[in-house]
Order: structure tokens, then C-alpha cells, then sequence
């Protein structure tokens, strides 16, 4: 958005010693982004009225002429020129070498046709004044010689401010010259001048009558209608509107069209509020109706162009039908032309997200449909409007006003204005730099907030324009301090707080114990999944459950519409996909998983995952002693024990078909099951198109973080002395359990027996019955070598209780 320094000082001074650049400099700090700083008009003063003297052929050239010309009695100059209306006694505008033309060229020292050109003779065209022209631009024969440009049609320079939009999404009062002129009075202390006040006011409304009005305002309830003014006015002349009015469109980006067309720009950009100016005479019957369209239709609007309209979009209609797509743009049939001698003035406001759902939909954003997106103030539709009004009796003083100002929609005055209380300390310890009382509320009122103190607090009442969607809380009042005064001009300056150790939950404690072992010690790589999935995952796992109770209303796609009450489907996904680059691969995860309940939706579990995958063999037995490892490390009570009708897994329903029917063991954690340890059925792995072995375990570690028991862990030293292994290789049926192997260990009584696990699981292809396990016994003393003898004692032991548990040795 660009703003003209020179419209804002029609209503606020800005400091004469500052440059332009460092007025966008404090812009930008204290209210929005300045992008660009733009010089408009500089060559006024550097094209001067010149005087043709001479003229002569080129020597060269049949179609250019040698033209010579005086600024005054002493001064002459000669170029060269092509424009055909050259003639003696001219007078014409003159750019000499250095002049950059609004056209965006810079004149410089070139010889054309060998012969030297001293500037150049403009035409209209190459001063911006026109969109073409047929030679140079002839001016009155009583032009003073050798004024410039600027003094004779008392052409302003100006600067321009180039705003980003962005900056200004929250702020709709800054979408208008006098809201901007407000924030630089506050940003400079300089005083707002307030054109528009009670006096302003009553002397337009005497203008107004008693008189029935031509056109009468209905705004149905169920239209994106939230107040509609409307004034018609008699005797109008459409004409050229004023050099300021055309300077000032250009300057900003907006094309003059006509004195009524720009006024209604004009105001636009001075206070903000969008407008439209009806053909009075074209308007059928003698009631607007604002309400939803009711059908869908197409709509030719003010560029030319036919558009499809839905049943729910808003329209400003006559008898004949739709007049103006509210909000957006005005239709072409009710426009103001050449011959409109009548008119009729609207102000309107609109919903904010239907203006926006419209303009979006069908592509056509406008200044009007940008303005409103940004929710407007109602309560400034009665300004414009009267604003408007005294532009066209400036340019029309023989106008007549028939009736008053027509008027429906909500009841203005009911709404109430919004008042936030705030005090010295908390504006002050928020900014971190301390403010006098004065100061606070001066800096307050230059910004239209009322101002009221209370004993130790602030009472702030928020102008109508800043509460629809901007200030909405206290610090925001704090904000409004801070940007005004400086965030540049606090001293940073470190936060005074008590540094404290902060000690991690157990829960914590145990999940960063869990990612070291497994990353460190167990060569696993750690992964998020989405803790969203989908039906079509779950039919792919074979899932016992849809989780239909946990599905969320506005998901983001139907592959993650519910939360997972398991790891396990996120993992055959995540296995999949690595299984078709890697031979084997290790991957945990400390997720969370949800369980419906009616009071909260919700329960969460944190859960440890573990998947191991290897294409050439069952790595059921490494993760087994892996998860062994680590829940003695996490000194979290494990036994592992097969399935038992009665008691049912925590963590996984033991029905689900993807379960392993011999690689499969419940882990009673705190005394429930709490963990599981499984392969998965190859018949899943299928599904995934997963070749290989895969295996899981998953630890409830909430339930273990909730009663942790004591870590009784006491450190010694290394020991000198060698340890002893044995290892030894059991026959079992295929249907029997590792586990018996386990449970017969365990009762063993030796005191240097210090640790058992499984090796190997080898099932021969000859055999449809049997299986071998090989296990480990690791023998050590902490104060002697243990002899050969003892070793031996202990190996006779353990074979004697394997024996009287009938678990015979491999022969």
C-alpha cells in the first residue's frame, strides 16, 4: 500500500529536519514495514517553459529538425527533434541533461545523428500527463519563459511510503491516510488535526431535509449486511476532477477516471472506508435490498466481466435485479457515466470472513474486498459518508440533497464501547524501562484511547475502530506503549531470575536412560511416527479395532483421521519402508499411544518401542536380550512369561492375527502385563510386502515412571578375575516355550552363576517336531579364578536341573 507524505500532512506535521528516509526509518519501527521509499514529482522543478526561436533540417535525417529555444533573454539551447507541431513562438516544457521523466528514463548526453541533442522538448505523454500524444505539448503563449513546471501549475513534490500489507493485516484504521496521519502524530508528538468534528458535522447535516427519499435501504438478517447508509443526491456534473484529486490517485496507484468515479477513491483512501456511487437513474423502483442471492446467477461487474454467483452470496439489488456484489465490486449496469445527473451515495459494512469467502472464490480481489476482509468498524460509515457528500458539493455547489441520510442494519448504538484496565507495573515490568504516569497517557490519548486513572490501574477505553479485531487485552495497551516509544530506546537488559537446577521427572529420567542404552549400547536408531493414522492402515495391519471412538471431525486427510491406540501398525509402516533399502535394521521409538474415555475422550500412554528386522533370520532372540539389558538397566522388574488365559496384555490384544504363534512372551511389569516381546506373523509381513524376519517390544513406561521402585544399583570395582561361560544346546518340542528353559535356570542356587540367555534357535528342516536352543551360563567370583573343578560342578549342576525339569541335551 503506498502513502503519500503529502496527503498525511493535510492532517498531521512531520518534523521538517528529518529526511524521508529516516521518517520510513521510525515507521517501520514503531507502527509497519516500510519497504520502499519513492520520490514522486522531482522533475517539476527541473522542467522549465521554453520558447522555440529556431528551426532548421537535420543534415541527416529528413524526419528530425534542429530546433533552438531560450529560457529567457540570455539563456539558449538546441535539440533535437522529430515531433511534428515544432513551430516558431512555441512555448513548451524543456528536460535538460540529468532529468529522470516519470516514464523512468534519465536524459543523458547523446548525439543523434552525429549531432549533439541538449535535453529534450516533452510531449504529455513523456510527463505522465497523458497515455499518448501526437508531438510536444504546446503551452499558452503567456507561459512565463524559464519557470519551472512546478511553479507554474504548482506541482507538489511528494514522497511516497511503499507499506507492506502484511504489516497491516490487524489494523483496518491504517488503511487510509487520516488513520496513518494519527500514527505519525503519535511516532513524531505532533498534533492531530481533526477536520471531521462535531462542527464538521452539523454544518453538512443542515443540507439535509425532511423531504421523502427516492431511494429507501432494506438489510435482510440472514445477508452478510452489517450496516448500510445511503444518500441521494439531485444535480451533479460528471467533469474532470481537480489536478490535487488526479495527482494525488496517480501518486498512490489509482487511475482518475471521472470527478464523481474519484471522489469515491479519493475518500476511500483518505479514511479507509470503502464506498460506492450509484446512477440514481438507474436503479429500478425505489427500494435497495441487501440479502443473499438465492440462486445461482451471473453478474457482469464494473471490469467487464461476467461471473458465476452462488446462492449465498450477498448482493445490493433493485426490482430489476442484482446492482452490486457486496463488498467486492459494483455491477456495470448502475455505474456513474458522463450523463449521470443523480446519485446515490452507499456506505456499507460487511462480515469480514463472507467478503473474504467470496473474493476468494471467485478470484476477484479489490481495494474494497481487502479493506473489509480486514473486519471494519461500523461506526465510521456515517463519516465517510458525509465526507463524500462534502466533496461533491465542493465540485457541484448547486447539488441538492433530497431527504435525509437512509439507514438500516444493526443498532449502532447498542454496541458498547470496550474497556481494558492495565497499570503503571505491569507497562512497565512488561517493557523493562520505566515511564511516568503522564507520559503512558499522553502516548495513549495521541492514539484515541481515553484515558481514566483509577488509584494503582489504568481504566483504558479502545476507540470502536481498534477493537474489531486488534487490541483485545491489556498487553496489548503494552504493545501500544512499547512501539510508540521505541523497542529500540529500551536497553536490553538480562531477565533478574533465581538460575535453579532443574530436576528431570522419573518419567524422564527413564525415556533419556531408555535413548541412551538403545542407541549406544543396542545400535538402534530412533524415529517419530505420526501419532495420527488411518482406517486403511489398520486394514492393512489386520487391526483388531477401527478406533472409530478416537476419530477426529476436521481432519487433514483420511489417512491420519484418528489417534492410535498402538505402536505397532506406525511400526509395520516405518519397516516397510526401510526394509526395501536395508538387510537388517534396528528402530525404537518413545511414543504415545490414546485409549478412549468417556470423561476426558482420551487417555495417553507413553510407550517404548522397539523393532528389530533382519531379512535372513528370526532376530526374536537378540531383541529378547537386548530388552532384558535394558529394563535391568532401567531397573524396572521384568518376567517374561508366555500367554495366560486369564490375564490379558496391557499393551497388545492377544487375538490380533499378526502375533507370532511361537515368538511371543507377555513381560509382567509392576505386577501386570505391562510389556510385550513378539515376532510378527509372517502372514502381516505379506500384507507390508516385508521379506524377512521382524520382531517388536513394546514397555508401558508410564506405569513403570508411576511406582518406579528404588535404584538400588551400588557401585564396585572391575573385577581381576576372568569369568566362565558355558554353553550348551537343549532339545524342545516346536510347540514349547523358551521360557521353560528360563523358569528352570532361575532356580538354580548358585551364587556365582551371574548370568543366563539365549543364544541361538535353530528348527532343522528335517525335523517337523523339534527345535534346539543353544543358552549361555556366565560363571564369575569377584575374589578368586574360579578352579576347573568348581566350573565343572557347576555345569554337572545345571545340566542335573534341566534333567528334572525334562529338558534333555542335544545328543
Amino acid at each position: 500500500m503506498l502513502i503519500s507524505l503529502d496527503w498525511i500532512r493535510d492532517f498531521s506535521e512531520v518534523p521538517a529536519e528529518l529526511s524521508s528516509n529516516d521518517i520510513g526509518l521510525r515507521v517501520t519501527m514503531g507502527t509497519a514495514e516500510v519497504e520502499e521509499v519513492i520520490e514522486v514529482g522531482q522533475f517539476w522543478k527541473q522542467i522549465k517553459v521554453v520558447e522555440i526561436t529556431h528551426i532548421e533540417p537535420h543534415p541527416e535525417a529528413d524526419k528530425l529538425n534542429l530546433v533552438t529555444f531560450k529560457l529567457n533573454d540570455e539563456e539558449s539551447f538546441r535539440v533535437v527533434c522529430g515531433a511534428k507541431n515544432v513551430r516558431l513562438g512555441l512555448r513548451t516544457p524543456f528536460a535538460p541533461i540529468g532529468t529522470t521523466l516519470p516514464v523512468g528514463f534519465t536524459l543523458e548526453p547523446k548525439k543523434i545523428r552525429g549531432i549533439l541533442s541538449e535535453g529534450m522538448l516533452c510531449s504529455e505523454e513523456e510527463l505522465g500527463l497523458a497515455d499518448s500524444s501526437a508531438g510536444i505539448m504546446e503551452l499558452p503563449v503567456d507561459a512565463p519563459l524559464g519557470l519551472s513546471l512546478k511553479e507554474y501549475w504548482e506541482k507538489n513534490q511528494d514522497i511516497l511510503y511503499d507499506i507492506d500489507n502484511k504489516s497491516l493485516t490487524h489494523r483496518p484504521d491504517l488503511w487510509g491516510h487520516y488513520g496513518m496521519a494519527r500514527e505519525f502524530s503519535a511516532l513524531f508528538g505532533q498534533e492531530l488535526k481533526n477536520p471531521f468534528d462535531d462542527s464538521w458535522r452539523s454544518n453538512l447535516e443542515k443540507d439535509f431535509n425532511d423531504d421523502a427519499a427516492p431511494i429507501k435501504v432494506s438489510v435482510k438478517e440472514d445477508s452478510s449486511g452489517i450496516a448500510y447508509f445511503g444518500l441521494s443526491i439531485d444535480g451533479i456534473k460528471v467533469g474532470e476532477s481537480s489536478q490535487k484529486i488526479k495527482d494525488r490517485l496517480n501518486a498512490v496507484g489509482m487511475r482518475p477516471i471521472n470527478n464523481i468515479v474519484d471522489i469515491s477513491n479519493y475518500v476511500m483512501l483518505e479514511l479507509g472506508m470503502p464506498l460506492h456511487i450509484f446512477d440514481r437513474d438507474k436503479i429500478t423502483g425505489d427500494t435497495l435490498t441487501i440479502s443473499f442471492l438465492g440462486s445461482e446467477a451471473t453478474f457482469k461487474t464494473l471490469d467487464e466481466v461476467e461471473r458465476k454467483l452462488i446462492a449465498t452470496d450477498t448482493v445490493i439489488s433493485d426490482s430489476s435485479g442484482p446492482l452490486v456484489l457486496a463488498g467486492v465490486m459494483g455491477g456495470l449496469t448502475s455505474g456513474v457515466s458522463a450523463e449521470t445527473k443523480n446519485v446515490f451515495i452507499e456506505v456499507a459494512n460487511w462480515k469480514s470472513e463472507e467478503v473474504r469467502r467470496t473474493s476468494t472464490r471467485l478470484g476477484l480481489r479489490t481495494d474494497s474486498s481487502m479493506r473489509y476482509e480486514k473486519t471494519l468498524d461500523s461506526q465510521l460509515c456515517y463519516r465517510t459518508l458525509l465526507r463524500t457528500y462534502e466533496m461533491i458539493k465542493s465540485l457541484c455547489p448547486e447539488l441538492k440533497v433530497v431527504g435525509g441520510v437512509q439507514y438500516d442494519g444493526q443498532d449502532l448504538s447498542k454496541i458498547k464501547p470496550l474497556v481494558l484496565h492495565t497499570s503503571m507495573e505491569e507497562i512497565c515490568g512488561t517493557l523493562g524501562k520505566e515511564l511516568s504516569t503522564k507520559r503512558v497517557v499522553e502516548l495513549l490519548e495521541s492514539l484515541d484511547f481515553k484515558v481514566q486513572k483509577k488509584e494503582s490501574s489504568l481504566v483504558v477505553e479502545v476507540p470502536s475502530y481498534r477493537s474489531t479485531k486488534d487490541i483485545e487485552c491489556s498487553a496489548d495497551l503494552i504493545e501500544e506503549v512499547g512501539r510508540i516509544i521505541g523497542y529500540d530506546n529500551i536497553e536490553p537488559e538480562g531477565p533478574l531470575l533465581n538460575v535453579q537446577p532443574v530436576r528431570l521427572s522419573t518419567l524422564q529420567t527413564m525415556k533419556r536412560k531408555a535413548q541412551d542404552y538403545l542407541s549406544l549400547h543396542a545400535k538402534a536408531l530412533e524415529v517419530n511416527t505420526y501419532p495420527m493414522i488411518g482406517e486403511k492402515l489398520l486394514t492393512k495391519s489386520q487391526w483388531t479395532s477401527t478406533i472409530d471412538d478416537l476419530k477426529v471431525i476436521n481432519s487433514l486427510s483420511q489417512d491420519h483421521d484418528r489417534m492410535r491406540d498402538s505402536l505397532i501398525p506406525s511400526f509395520l509402516e516405518a519397516a516397510a519402508l526401510n526394509s526395501k533399502n536395508m538387510e537388517a535394521f534396528r528402530l525404537f521409538e518413545l511414543g504415545r499411544t490414546y485409549h478412549h474415555d468417556k470423561t476426558v475422550f482420551a487417555k495417553e500412554k507413553n510407550i517404548l518401542g522397539i523393532c528389530f528386522y533382519s531379512k535372513e533370520r528370526t532376530p526374536f532372540v537378540e531383541l529378547m536380550n537386548e530388552v532384558n539389558n535394558l529394563t535391568s538397566y532401567l531397573n524396572i522388574p521384568n518376567d517374561l512369561c508366555p500367554a495366560h488365559p486369564k490375564f490379558k496384555n496391557n499393551i497388545v490384544d492377544e487375538q490380533w492375527m499378526g502375533i507370532h504363534p511361537q515368538e511371543f512372551f507377555n513381560m509382567r511389569i509392576m505386577g501386570k502385563m505391562n510389556g510385550v516381546l513378539l515376532s510378527i506373523h509372517p502372514l502381516v509381513l505379506r500384507k507390508f510386502k516385508i521379506k524377512g524376519h521382524l520382531s517388536m517390544a513394546f514397555i508401558d513406561l508410564s506405569v513403570c515412571s508411576e511406582r518406579a521402585p528404588k535404584d538400588k544399583t551400588s557401585y564396585k570395582p572391575l573385577s581381576k578375575f576372568p569369568e566362565s561361560r558355558f554353553d550348551f544346546t537343549v532339545e524342545l518340542k516346536k510347540s514349547d516355550s523358551v521360557d521353560i528353559i528360563l523358569n528352570s535356570l532361575k532356580k538354580v542356587k548358585i551364587k556365582d552363576l551371574k548370568e543366563y540367555l539365549v543364544v541361538d534357535v535353530y528348527s532343522p528342516e528335517n525335523s517337523e517336531d523339534l527345535k534346539f536352543v543353544t543358552m549361555r551360563t556366565i560363571f564369575h567370583n569377584d575374589e578368586q579364578t574360579l578352579p576347573g573343578e568348581k566350573i565343572k560342578e557347576y555345569e554337572d549342576s545345571i545340566i542335573s536341573h534341566l534333567e528334572k525339569a525334562s529338558i534333555s541335551l542335544k545328543s
